[in-house]
C-alpha cells in the first residue's frame, strides 16, 4: 500500500519515497517483501503518488491502481485485482524484514483448513517507549495494541498476532518517527 501523499512528514516528496538512510521507504518494503515466502509483490498505487507509481514501475513491480479515497478505499480496489489470501503492508513500515512477513504467513495458516486474516499488532505501550506516534490503537484483552500495517486478508476468522518487535513498531507518519526509524535502520 504506498498511494499516500505524506502531508504529516510536511515534506514535497509523496510518502513512499521519503529517503530512510538513503532508501527509498518503498524500496526497502519491497525488499523485504521479495526476501519474504511472498510469492507475488504488487504495489498498490493511487493518483495522490504519482512519482511512486512511476518509480515501482521501475523497480519491476506491478503497479495496481487504487482510486486514492482513502486506506480502506485503496485496500479493497487492490484487493478486487490481485485477490485473496494476500499480504498487505504499508509503505511506511522501512524497517520490515523478511521473518516478520513470513511469521504473519505462518500465523494466517496456523488454523487449519481455510488461511484466517491477520492483524499483526504492537502494545501501544511499545511505541511509546520508542518515542513513535500512535495515530490508531484499539483495547483488546485489557491492552491497548496499535496496528503495525503488517496484515494478511483472507477468508476464515480474523485474529491479532502480538509482536514486541521494535522494527514493527516504527510506522513513518511525521518527521519524529523518520528520526527514530533512520536512528534504528541497520
Amino acid at each position: 500500500m504506498c498511494g499516500g501523499r505524506g502531508t504529516r512528514l510536511g515534506g514535497a516528496v509523496e510518502k513512499p519515497l521519503v529517503p530512510v538512510r538513503g532508501v527509498p521507504m518503498v524500496e526497502r518494503v519491497a525488499a523485504a517483501l521479495r526476501e519474504s515466502d511472498a510469492e507475488t509483490v504488487h504495489a498498490a498505487v493511487s493518483p495522490a503518488a504519482p512519482a511512486t507509481a512511476e518509480h515501482v514501475r521501475e523497480m519491476g513491480l506491478s503497479a495496481v491502481e487504487t482510486p486514492g479515497e482513502g486506506y480502506v478505499s485503496d485496500l479493497t480496489a487492490a484487493l478486487d485485482s490481485v485477490g485473496e489470501p494476500v499480504v498487505t503492508v504499508a509503505a511506511d513500515l522501512p524497517l520490515l524484514a523478511s521473518e516478520q512477513v513470513d511469521g504473519a504467513i505462518v500465523e494466517s495458516l496456523g488454523g487449519g483448513g481455510c488461511p484466517r486474516s491477520v492483524t499483526v499488532c504492537v502494545p501501544a505501550d511499545l511505541k511509546r517507549r520508542l518515542g513513535v506516534s500512535a495515530d490508531t490503537t484499539f483495547e483488546r484483552e485489557g491492552e491497548e495494541l496499535a496496528p503495525t500495517g503488517l496484515n494478511v486478508v483472507a477468508g476464515g476468522e480474523d485474529t491479532v498476532q502480538l509482536t514486541c518487535d521494535d522494527r514493527l513498531a516504527v510506522n513513518v507518519n511525521r518527521p519524529s518517527d523518520l528520526e527514530r526509524a533512520e536512528e534504528m535502520c541497520d
